[in-house]
């Protein structure tokens, strides 16, 4: 079993790197987070290092002292016996950390997506679970470690997101028992939402409302799509993740089968992230998947070299055609 040669790796290494996706969001900071503070209970050595910040909304977690920057970590010529990657379908997914984590003797992929490309050492990947941090969940248990304030706090909030605060179709009824057992330990629910979700800047909710603006629809209303160019973030500072206020709404339409967005990436005038969301009868991760991304049936992702304008259009048109299988 994938889970007990994960804790024979911890048991047998003393040092540990531990890493997540780009882009950061609740799952991966709560995951990663959560289980550097299991292998601290343990006497072991370990550093969270990432290819991107935590953003701002998650700035009020916990255990954030565990976090290096790489290039500290580079410069110190720190070495590490073991690295575990945690909500990551494949090694790319950490970016300019892999190269850190490929020089480790153990390579070990803790995950959740349909996609996982199984390329670690050790592969404990659990397409059913809700999240990364109910798998790390079960490692606690597992461990028989103790929950504290903190490790509940870290885990609840990968949990949260990562259901779409239990709205999604992963949500199950591990995972509400997962959340009971969560809360004992003096986390407040009402706060952990607000922090995240009801602290927007005013100036965040005026550029929102300019993203709104250039929905588009496409197969007879089952489509709803945006995009965003460059200068749409150039112009203006925004700490919310428009796509995914964009998504949200837009899959909450009434008919509608698949919300997707283009967004030209700053850092690669090349380069179009392209985002997306299923109703559940369009596998979007299979979609993503063929333009060399993933994600889950419902969810996925992909980052695609090329002109936005022809990105879109064979995208959308591999949407139409999904549809009409359906």
């Amino acid at each position: 079993m994938s889970l007990k040669r994960v804790r024979e790796a911890i048991e047998k290494n003393k040092s540990f790197l531990v890493s997540a996706h780009v882009n950061l969001e609740g799952d991966a900071i709560g995951s990663e987070l959560a289980l550097a503070h299991l292998l601290k209970l343990k006497g072991k050595s370990v550093a969270v290092v990432n290819d991107s910040r935590v953003p701002a909304e998650y700035s009020f977690m916990p255990a954030q002292e565990y976090l290096a920057g790489l290039n500290e970590v580079e410069r110190q010529g720190r070495r590490f016996d073991a690295a575990i990657l945690v909500d990551c379908s494949d090694m790319g997914r950490i970016g300019a950390v892999k190269a850190l984590a490929e020089r480790s003797r153990t390579i070990i992929n803790i995950d959740h997506h349909i996609s996982n490309a199984r390329f670690a050492d050790i592969n404990w990947v659990v397409p059913h679970a809700s999240s990364a941090s109910e798998l790390i969940f079960k490692l606690y248990k597992a461990e028989k470690a103790r929950f504290d304030k903190t490790s509940a706090l870290l885990l609840y909030v990968g949990l949260l997101t990562d259901t779409g605060s239990f709205r999604y179709s992963n949500t199950s009824p591990s995972t509400h028992r997962m959340a009971a057992e969560l809360l004992k330990f003096g986390i407040n629910a009402r706060d952990i939402y607000s922090l995240i979700y009801e602290a927007n800047p005013y100036s965040d909710m005026m550029a929102l409302a300019r993203a709104f603006t250039q929905l588009k629809r496409d197969a007879g209303g089952r489509v709803i799509w945006a995009k965003l160019k460059r200068d749409f973030f150039t112009k203006r500072k925004i700490k919310i993740d428009v796509s995914d206020q964009i998504l949200g709404f837009a899959r909450s339409v009434k008919g509608v089968e698949v919300a997707v967005i283009f967004k030209e990436n700053l850092g690669d005038r090349r380069e179009v992230r392209v985002n997306f969301r299923s109703a559940g009868k369009v596998d979007v991760a299979g979609i993503a998947a063929s333009l060399g991304g993933g994600g889950h049936r419902t969810a996925a992702g992909c980052t695609v070299s090329g002109n936005i304008d022809n990105i879109q259009k064979k995208v959308l048109g591999m949407i139409r055609e999904a549809i009409r299988k359906i």
